[in-house]
C-alpha cells in the first residue's frame, strides 16, 4: 500500500469512527441497546475510536517506514480535527428534530 492509499484510508476510517458514536444507539457500538445513549456513552466512545484510529494510521506509518516521533502538539490537534470530523453525527443525534421515534 503506498502512502496516499494509506492517507485516504485512515482519513475514510476517521470519518466512520467519529459519526458512529452518533448514529449507533448500542453501547460501545455491540453491547446492548441504551434507549436514550448519554453523551457520557457517546463521548467515552468517541475518545475510544480516536485511539484506535491514531493506532491505525500509527500501524500504517510504521508498515510505509520509519514513524517518527510527535509532540503533544500533533496529538491536540489530532482531537480537534477528529471532534470536527464528528459534527454530522453530532448535529444528527442532538439538533435535528426526530419525528415519529420514541
Amino acid at each position: 500500500m503506498d502512502q496516499g492509499a494509506a492517507t485516504w484510508l485512515v482519513l475514510l476510517a476517521a470519518v466512520v469512527a467519529a459519526n458512529a458514536p452518533y448514529f449507533s444507539k448500542r453501547m460501545l457500538l455491540v453491547g446492548p441497546r441504551l434507549h436514550p445513549k448519554s453523551a457520557w456513552w457517546r463521548l467515552l466512545e468517541l475518545a475510544l475510536l480516536a485511539v484506535l484510529t491514531l493506532m491505525l494510521g500509527f500501524a500504517l506509518e510504521s508498515r510505509i517506514g520509519q514513524r517518527q516521533p510527535q509532540g503533544w502538539e500533533f496529538y491536540a490537534a489530532a482531537t480537534c480535527i477528529f471532534l470536527v470530523l464528528g459534527f454530522p453525527g453530532f448535529v444528527w443525534a442532538y439538533l435535528r428534530r426526530h419525528r415519529g421515534e420514541d
